[in-house]
């Protein structure tokens, strides 16, 4: 065999050698790439939304009737309830479940609100039953009537963004008023009971809250 053709031979075996590597480097390069793609891309959309507003706005249900529903009484699930079985007077749905840390700090003021008189409706956020009623058990329940939402949808369909939060409705199932976050007595003070007072006024006439009054005490 003649000296070229042994110098072929191994640049052929050489190249079948060092072939594999030449890929896995070019491999290395292109993962190294995507990160930085990556950042790159972030850093264009961060760059495009400057001076852009950035407050999110909720789908709510406010000055629209409650959403319609049929979900289970949490006190006996066999019982299921419709907007049929809400008050035909004022009243405050509140959202909550035991799960929640905030809605633990909310419960007794609820409690206060209960031994008032003000007739609240809970709607039980993506609860486990017995832990729901293990919580109104320890903590005692402020609700005339609690409905279990498992799935969440109708808390959704509320304009929920968060639980705690609560929704004024009026004597005619029409939201007035929506609060998030706690009900405490500062917001209670300013905010509910001034709307309460209006919503109750014309309930007791038997007539449709004023909307400038309306908009004034609820806002």
């Amino acid at each position: 065999m003649s000296t070229a053709n042994n110098s072929s031979d191994k640049n052929a075996q050489q190249a079948q050698v060092n072939h594999p590597k030449t890929v896995n480097k070019k491999q290395l390069r292109l993962w190294f790439l995507i990160p930085l793609i990556v950042f790159i891309g972030f850093m264009i959309m961060l760059y495009m939304r400057l001076g852009k507003p950035t407050d999110i706005v909720t789908n709510t249900a406010l000055e629209r009737p409650v959403p319609a529903f049929e979900l289970p009484l949490l006190s006996d699930t066999s019982r299921i309830m419709t907007n049929e079985n809400l008050p035909d007077e004022p009243f405050l749905m509140n959202i909550w479940g035991s799960w929640c840390p905030t809605c633990i700090i909310e419960h007794p003021f609820l409690m206060q609100l209960e031994e008032r008189g003000v007739n609240l409706v809970g709607v039980n956020y993506k609860d486990e039953i017995g832990d729901a009623l293990g919580y109104l058990n320890r903590g005692g329940d402020p609700f005339s009537m609690s409905i279990q939402d498992l799935s969440g949808q109708f808390a959704l369909d509320l304009g929920l963004t968060g639980a705690p939060e609560t929704f004024i409705v009026d004597g005619e199932g029409i939201i007035r008023q929506h609060i998030i976050g706690e009900i405490n007595e500062s917001n209670w003070q300013s905010r509910i009971a001034p709307c309460l007072m209006v919503l109750n006024e014309a309930n007791n006439n038997g007539v449709s809250p004023d909307p400038s009054q309306v908009a004034e005490a609820c806002k």
